[in-house]
C-alpha cells in the first residue's frame, strides 16, 4: 500500500535505471580516440513496466503525474483516458496501476498528492501476465512477479535520464611553450572536459592527455587524446563527426582524466586552454590526523583518489579503463564507509555488475571477482542496516550462485573452464592459474556463507539449510587439500589432486581474516608468509590492501605503519598526486609509468591505490559495527607506533568520533551503542550515543 513520506521520488524498475546510467558510463571509454566498449554481456532496461499500488483513502485526494515515456492509468482495473499530468483519486480503498512504455531510457514514474507519493514501498512488474478471454473475462495476475521499486531521490525537476555530474571551471597552474605546441600543468590529477577559449582562426588542434609530462608530450603513445577542427561557422570532433556551433567558449564532448595537457594548434590560436572539473557531489565525511605528516598526506591523496574514482559508480582508474570492476568495487565499498559512506553508490554499483538473467559468464568474465560481488553485499548490510536492499537483490544472487555452481568440479570446487578470467592479481613473477587455486576456493566458500546469511534476511530458509551445507563442505576441505604442515601454509593450487610445492599470500591472508585457520596456523602463517620475504612479492595496491588488513587481524600495526609510509609514501615521493594500478620501489623513471607493455598503460589514479582510508579507520582508529547499521559498533584503538591520533567515522545515523593518546581514549557518538576496548583491560568500557566517554589507561 502506498505510505505517506515527506518527499515523492523518481521511481523505476530495480537495477534497470543502474544498468542504464551503468551503460552509459561504462562506454565513454576510448583509447588514442578509438571507441572502446566493455567486453562483457551488457544488458538493457525492460521497455516497458506496471508501477502499481494500493491506496486508502479518507477524501478524494488529486495526483501530479510525470513519466519518462508514454503511459496509461488503471483505477481498479479499469483503463482511463489519456495520460492526464493530474489526476483525481476518489475516497476509498483502490488500486492504481500505472504502466509506462520507453525504448530509449528506464521507464520511470513520479507521482505526488497529499498523501499518494512514489517511493519504494511501490511495486512493479515488467510483464503482467493479464489476458481476456473470449467472454471478455480478465485473467487474475497471480503468476505476475513483482519488486520493489527502485529509486535514489530525485526530485520531480530532476528527470533520471537527464541526470549528469557536478561541474565547475579550473585553470591551468602552470603554461610551457615545448617543441611545436604549449604544455598546461593543471598541479595535480584531475578529471573533466577540457574548454577552449579566444579561439582565432581556422585549422585544427590537437590536444595529447597525460598522467605525466612525458605521456602528454608522447605523440606517438599517449593513451588518449582528441583532435578538433575550427571552421568559420563550427567545430568538428574528428573522432565522432560531431559538429558544435563555434562560439565563445568550446567543451568537448567526453571527459578524460590527466594533469598534463600538450596542445598542438595548426591554423589557429587559443587565447585560454581550462576544463569543467567534473565530479559526483559527495561530502568527506570520514577524517584522520596524527602527528606523522608523512601518513596524513597518505590518507588526504587517498581520500583525493576515491573522489575522483567515485562517480556514477565506483570506476577503477579514471584515465584508461573507467569501467566498472568488481574486484576494485567491493575494495571502494569498504573505503567508501570510513570515507564518504554513500550507501547509494554502493548499491547502484551492485545492480550495475550484476546485470541481469541469464548469467552467462562471471562478473567482468572473473571468477573471483564473481565471489567479490557477493561478499560485498553482506558487507553493505552490515555497514548501513539496508535489509530491503538484500531483499531486492537476493533473487539475482540466487541465480548468480546457480550459475557458480554449475561450474563446480567432482569435489565441490571452482577451476577455471573455457571463458573465464582467473586473475587473482598482477605479479611480477609467475603466478599459476591452472588447477584448483586455494584462493578461489577461499572467496567460493565466503560466498556459500554470504549466501546464507542473505537467504536468512530475505526469508528463504530451505536456502540457508542448502548454503550453509554447501559452504561446511567445501569449509572442511580447504586445510587437507590445500595445507602443508612442512611449509606452514596453505600452498597456491592443486592440479589433479596433487598440491603444487608454491606458497603465495593470496589464500593465506584471506584465510586469516575471515578466520579459516587456528590461532596456532595464523602465527604460522605470519612467520612463513606474511613477513616472509622469499614469497612472491605483492606489488599492487590491490593486494596489499588483503595483506595489510591481515596482518591487522594478527596485531602487527607497528609492521603496517611501516609499510604504509613505504609504499604509499614512496609514491608520494615519486610526485603522486593520487595512489596508482601497481607500485614496485625496485623501478626507476620512466618504469612506473608502463604496464600491459605500453609506455604509459599504468594507471596513476587508480581506486584500489585508496586502501590506507580503510586501514585507518577499521585497524588504528579501530571502529566497526557489530550488528547492522551500526546499532552497536567496537571500537579498539591502536597506535602502532603514533604518539597520537584523531578522526571520525561516518554512521548511518551520524559519526563516531575517537581521539587517541598513549595513556587516553576519546570516543564520542551521535548514535548507536559501542563497546571500546582497551588493551590491557578484560572488560570493554561502555559508550551511550551523545556522552563524550574520556577513559585513561
Amino acid at each position: 500500500m502506498a505510505t505517506t513520506s515527506n518527499q515523492a521520488t523518481w521511481i523505476w524498475y530495480p537495477g534497470d535505471y543502474e544498468i542504464w546510467l551503468g551503460n552509459r558510463m561504462n562506454n565513454r571509454r576510448t583509447e588514442r580516440g578509438a571507441f572502446f566498449p566493455p567486453f562483457w554481456k551488457a544488458d538493457s532496461h525492460y521497455v516497458t513496466v506496471e508501477f502499481s499500488t494500493e491506496v486508502d483513502l479518507a477524501e478524494a485526494e488529486e495526483v501530479e503525474i510525470a513519466v519518462e515515456g508514454i503511459f496509461n492509468i488503471k483505477l481498479d482495473g479499469k483503463l482511463q483516458f489519456g495520460m492526464p499530468s493530474k489526476f483525481l483519486l476518489p475516497a476509498g480503498r483502490h488500486n492504481l496501476n500505472i504502466k509506462v512504455w520507453n525504448q530509449a531510457t528506464p521507464p520511470a514514474l513520479y507521482v505526488e498528492g497529499k498523501s499518494v507519493r512514489t517511493n519504494s514501498a511501490w511495486r512493479v512488474t515488467y510483464e503482467d501476465k493479464e489476458w481476456i478471454d473470449e467472454s471478455g473475462k480478465a485473467s487474475d495476475t497471480s503468476a505476475t512477479i513483482y519488486a520493489s521499486a527502485g529509486c535514489w531521490n530525485f526530485t520531480k525537476e530532476q528527470r533520471p535520464s537527464a541526470y549528469t555530474l557536478c561541474r565547475e571551471p579550473l585553470a591551468a597552474v602552470a603554461v610551457e611553450e615545448v617543441t611545436g605546441g604549449r604544455l598546461y600543468d593543471f598541479g595535480r590529477e584531475t578529471f573533466g572536459y577540457v574548454t577552449f577559449a579566444g579561439v582565432e582562426g581556422e585549422g585544427e588542434v590537437a590536444v595529447y592527455y597525460g598522467e605525466s609530462p612525458e605521456e602528454a608530450q608522447d605523440t606517438a603513445y599517449c593513451e588518449t587524446l582528441d583532435r578538433i577542427r575550427f571552421t568559420a561557422e563550427e567545430v568538428i570532433d574528428l573522432a565522432t563527426g560531431m559538429a558544435a556551433p563555434r562560439g565563445e567558449l568550446y567543451t568537448f564532448n567526453n571527459s578524460k582524466a590527466f594533469r598534463y595537457l600538450y596542445v598542438v594548434c595548426q591554423g589557429v590560436t587559443i587565447e585560454q586552454v581550462g576544463m569543467a572539473y567534473e565530479y559526483a557531489p559527495v561530502s568527506y565525511r570520514g577524517s584522520f590526523k596524527c602527528n606523522d605528516e608523512e601518513l596524513n598526506r597518505i590518507w588526504e591523496v587517498g581520500a583525493y583518489t576515491m573522489h575522483l574514482t567515485t562517480r556514477e559508480f565506483f570506476i577503477d582508474g579514471i584515465k584508461r579503463d573507467r569501467w566498472v570492476w568488481s574486484g576494485d568495487a567491493v575494495q571502494s565499498y569498504l573505503m567508501n564507509y570510513y570515507l564518504f559512506f554513500d550507501s547509494e553508490c554502493v548499491k547502484r554499483t551492485t545492480w550495475l555488475l550484476r546485470g541481469k538473467d541469464p548469467v552467462t559468464s562471471h562478473t567482468n568474465t572473473i571468477m573471483d571477482y564473481t565471489f567479490y560481488w557477493f561478499i560485498g553485499i553482506y558487507d553493505y548490510y552490515m555497514y548501513t542496516g539496508d535489509r530491503a536492499f538484500v531483499e531486492q537483490i537476493y533473487p539475482r544472487m540466487q541465480t548468480m550462485m546457480e550459475y557458480v555452481l554449475g561450474r563446480t568440479n567432482r569435489n565441490g570446487m571452482v577451476e577455471g573452464m573455457t571463458g573465464d578470467w582467473v586473475f587473482v592479481d598482477w605479479a611480477d613473477g609467475y603466478l599459476d592459474k591452472k588447477g584448483e587455486l586455494s584462493i578461489e576456493q577461499v572467496l567460493l566458500c565466503k560466498s556459500l556463507e554470504t549466501m546464507a546469511l542473505c537467504a536468512a534476511l530475505a526469508g528463504e530458509e530451505a536456502d540457508v539449510e542448502h548454503y550453509q551445507q554447501l559452504s561446511e563442505a567445501l569449509r572442511s576441505q580447504l586445510k587437507p587439500a590445500f595445507w602443508n604442515e612442512a611449509k606452514q601454509a596453505l600452498v597456491h593450487n592443486r592440479i589433479d589432486g596433487v598440491q603444487s610445492e608454491a606458497v603465495t599470500r593470496y589464500a593465506n591472508m584471506f584465510a586469516t581474516f575471515y578466520g579459516y585457520l587456528t590461532p596456532e596456523e595464523q602465527t604460522a602463517i605470519k612467520s612463513s608468509v606474511l613477513l616472509n620475504d622469499a614469497v612472491l612479492k605483492i606489488v599492487t595496491p590491490y593486494m596489499r590492501f588483503y595483506e595489510l588488513e591481515a596482518l591487522c587481524v594478527l596485531g602487527e600495526q607497528e609492521a603496517v605503519m611501516r609499510e604504509m609510509k613505504a609504499y604509499w609514501g614512496g609514491m608520494l615521493r615519486e610526485g603522486a598526486t593520487s595512489f596508482w594500478e601497481k607500485y614496485n620501489p625496485e623501478e626507476q623513471g620512466r618504469e612506473h609509468l608502463q604496464m600491459y607493455g605500453r609506455p604509459y598503460g599504468k594507471s596513476l589514479c587508480h581506486a584500489w591505490g585508496a586502501s590506507p582510508i580503510y586501514l585507518l579507520g577499521r585497524y588504528y582508529l579501530g571502529v566497526k559495527p557489530t550488528t547492522p547499521g551500526y546499532a552497536t559498533y567496537e571500537v579498539r584503538p591502536v597506535l602502532g607506533g603514533l604518539e597520537w591520533m584523531e578522526g571520525t567515522i561516518p554512521t548511518p545515523q551520524g559519526e563516531i568520533y575517537v581521539s587517541v593518546t598513549p595513556h587516553e581514549v576519546r570516543v564520542r557518538a551521535t548514535a548507536g551503542e559501542g563497546l571500546l576496548y582497551l588493551p590491557g583491560q578484560a572488560d570493554p568500557v561502555k559508550i551511550e550515543a551523545g556522552v563524550d566517554r574520556v577513559v585513561a589507561y
